[in-house]
């Protein structure tokens, strides 16, 4: 175990059969996790995902879930990563919970599937009209006085994340994401993806009461075997209890990234292996400043597979 270096399972961003979905079917680590994901699921995996038009569907969660999973044990494996912290912003925390050991597979893939359907039927009734939206490179003045100005107009809103300077989550009407997208880009800043359902945010305790009595009491969360630095504040999570608490803090709990990373250089951290399908986490700069970063992901996996092996030239 390295007490220098981490792994990172990043949050889910949109992920696509087209995307991943040849990756699945070619690494042979993915190929060991999913006979076991589709016993767990009682369904095939690739068959569900293949049809899934969602960008959150349950299908396209337990594949994100899968292939993080099946990254690691492939830097584990090729690279020697023996990290000696974990981490998992946002959605990453379901991998994280089973690399650390606080989840078995099966549970940690039926959990997931089970959560993206609580999560659809609190969003069919409640708060449905609210999308999250990222937005990078904004001035942080401009953007508090154009979110006090929408309180002074009477709308909600709740920031669900906060990745960077000037880097954060949004939460807010989807009847007011056109003119929101304006005023970030008139403040110089650029919107980038929007996802629906919202996540993190304090109005979304309903749904966190409904994961927390429907799902959590058949599933067993144990202690994690190395050290979890949660991803809403940076605490170190090292008991059961505290891990269960982070699992339900990620439904009306807003993500601190920075936070995380502060803990990380605190502990000594220097390298951080990010594994799983994302360009956003191993990207931002108080990432990239304060750590080497060793991305592992289905593109660049996919390619090294399918590089053409040159024949040895006869020696002299």
């Amino acid at each position: 175990m390295d007490e220098k270096t981490a792994v990172v399972f990043p949050g889910m961003g949109p992920s696509s059969f087209a995307a991943v979905g040849k990756f699945m079917v070619l690494d042979p680590y993915v190929g060991q996790l999913l006979p076991e994901a589709d016993a767990a699921l009682g369904y095939s995996l690739l068959d569900r995902f293949y049809s899934s038009d969602e960008e959150y569907s349950e299908y396209t969660q337990v594949a994100f879930l899968v292939n993080s999973l099946a990254l690691a044990r492939r830097a584990g494996d090729e690279l020697g990563m023996r990290p000696g912290y974990c981490t998992g912003p946002s959605f990453g925390q379901k991998a994280a919970a089973v690399w650390t050991g606080c989840l078995d597979f099966p549970d940690a893939v039926r959990m997931t599937a089970e959560l993206a359907r609580c999560e659809q039927e609190f969003f069919a009734t409640e708060y449905s009209d609210v999308v999250t939206h990222t937005v990078m490179r904004v001035p942080g003045e401009a953007l508090r006085d154009y979110l006090s100005g929408l309180t002074d107009r009477g709308h909600w809103y709740e920031v669900s994340g906060r990745l960077d300077d000037g880097f954060v989550m949004v939460s807010l009407s989807a009847g007011l994401l056109a003119e929101f997208k304006r005023a970030v880009s008139a403040m110089g800043g650029y919107s980038m993806s929007t996802m629906r359902p919202p996540v993190h945010a304090t109005a979304f305790r309903g749904l966190r009461r409904k994961a927390a009595e429907e799902i959590f009491p058949r599933y067993e969360v144990r202690a994690p075997g190395i050290p979890v630095v949660a991803d809403q504040d940076g605490r170190l999570v090292e008991t059961a209890e505290d891990m269960r608490r982070m699992l339900l803090d990620t439904f009306d709990v807003a993500i601190d990234w920075p936070a995380v990373v502060d803990s990380l250089v605190r502990l000594g951290v220097r390298t951080v292996y990010v594994t799983g399908p994302e360009n956003l986490f191993r990207r931002v700069r108080c990432t990239t400043r304060n750590f080497e970063v060793v991305p592992v992901d289905p593109k660049n996996t996919l390619q090294n597979m399918l590089r053409p092996v040159r024949p040895t030239e006869p020696a002299l």
